[in-house]
């Protein structure tokens, strides 16, 4: 019996179903709570919309969100790059507390009116459940990995729903340059299950059109490269711009509850000027104009000052809807310039741009594929390559690391971290 037991294809059979068990598990914690997430931030959006006088209470949204985290949340305040750092190097389980924090914080942020998005709350709360289920069962090193990585794989698919890219942003966003295969089975089931938890729950995606896609030429793939590097500079002029608000912030003001009041009272005052709340929230009503008509071409400029603020005041939430919005106006923006359609332009935008600046291409190709139908793969993809390659070793997420450099003469950066290289690039460290 115990021969049996150690025979390889026995073992496999074993472990493929902990893993499944494992992963169904994970897929119903994060499609439940996504789907409250998205529940919650409907009717926070509605509520705003229809109590324009809230906007005036932005600072103190801030403030409050600021207090919150200051005496209650010090330990989970990084968010994602918690659970980034703690996959690469576990020290403790992720706090409990993470998930309420960041769910009331970002219910504040959308309420009152600050631009940020959702996917950074979707995967705190996916990461955390799933480290709880790993604190119950008593399991610790490399299964502890997996399972955080099926965790943010779960809540990427299930509050956008995508489960094939959702599968692949957790493999893929650990460090970039290289993908963990080991936990390609229990992230796919994680991210499969909870989008379907998600839909169960009744909650409903948005669905995009791109009515023409023209055959690839040699002119087709060429606009796609220059285009991808495009949305690639922008990703990194939004990573960068954030760290750097962020870091003025930190030096300007040393009691942290009053950078979001501070950061609030900035975006009030940008409404109020611009008179129009148009670059607020995340932004999806615009996403879908830039699919359906022709837009100014400074939308996306007044995104990213309008995120880049709200994030790097202080405020909870994600970059990655408000970079679908970036994207996607973007992309509308410089059409007229180039022979391919504008929807065709938006949908590459809205997908290369996050690409550019999570340093995820492949999740970011198969998202459009989900997202808009096979014919956009190929446009999508060289745009999503181009804007990878073109972002630099700049990225939203600071606890990334570099697994393969980007470019052959920066080699040395591999095993370093995005914070890392902002810090001190000369510091080698190859320990992934």
């Amino acid at each position: 019996m115990t021969q049996w037991r150690r025979l390889k294809p026995v073992q496999a059979i074993r472990a493929a179903i902990e893993w499944f068990s494992i992963g169904c598990a994970i897929g119903i914690l994060t499609g439940t709570s996504s789907a409250a997430l998205l529940f919650i931030l409907q009717w926070a959006t509605d509520w705003r919309q229809s109590h324009d006088w809230i906007l005036l209470l932005l600072p103190l949204g801030g403030l409050s969100s600021g207090l919150l985290y200051h005496y209650l949340g010090k330990s989970v305040e990084s968010g994602n790059n918690l659970l980034l750092a703690e996959i690469h190097n576990p020290q403790t389980v992720v706090p409990l507390r993470m998930i309420p924090l960041v769910l009331l914080g970002t219910t504040i942020a959308h309420v009152f009116g600050a631009s940020v998005g959702r996917e950074g709350t979707a995967v705190q709360m996916g990461g955390a459940l799933a480290d709880r289920l790993i604190h119950i069962s008593r399991w610790r090193g490399a299964q502890r990995r997996l399972v955080l990585m099926a965790g943010i794989s779960g809540g990427v698919a299930s509050v956008f729903g995508t489960p094939l890219a959702g599968m692949l942003f957790g493999l893929e966003v650990l460090a970039f340059g290289k993908l963990h295969y080991d936990g390609l089975f229990v992230c796919a089931i994680a991210a499969i299950v909870g989008d379907r938890v998600t839909l169960a729950w009744g909650l409903h995606h948005q669905v995009y059109r791109i009515p023409l896609v023209p055959e690839l030429t040699i002119w087709g793939l060429l606009t796609a490269i220059v285009t991808g590097a495009v949305f690639g500079l922008t990703a990194m002029l939004f990573a960068k711009l954030t760290d750097r608000i962020n870091s003025y912030f930190k030096a300007k003001i040393s009691y942290p509850p009053l950078r979001p009041f501070v950061g609030g009272i900035l975006v009030a005052i940008a409404i109020g000027l611009l008179g129009t709340t148009k670059y607020i929230g995340l932004g999806i009503p615009t996403i879908f104009s830039a699919f359906n008509t022709q837009l100014p071409p400074w939308d996306f400029a007044a995104k990213i000052g309008f995120t880049a603020l709200s994030l790097g005041a202080g405020f909870k939430g994600g970059e990655v809807t408000p970079l679908f919005d970036i994207g996607a106006t973007l992309g509308n923006a410089i059409a007229p310039l180039t022979i391919l359609p504008a929807t065709l332009l938006a949908g590459m935008g809205f997908v290369a741009v996050f690409a550019g600046a999570a340093n995820t291409p492949l999740a970011s190709t198969v998202m459009a594929i989900e997202l808009f139908g096979d014919p956009v793969g190929v446009y999508a993809g060289i745009a999503c390559i181009c804007s990878y390659l073109c972002s630099g070793h700049a990225g939203i997420y600071h606890a990334q690391r570099v697994g393969v450099s980007k470019y052959t003469a920066l080699k040395h950066h591999e095993g370093q971290s995005i914070y890392e290289l902002a810090i001190d690039p000369s510091v080698d460290r190859n320990d992934d």
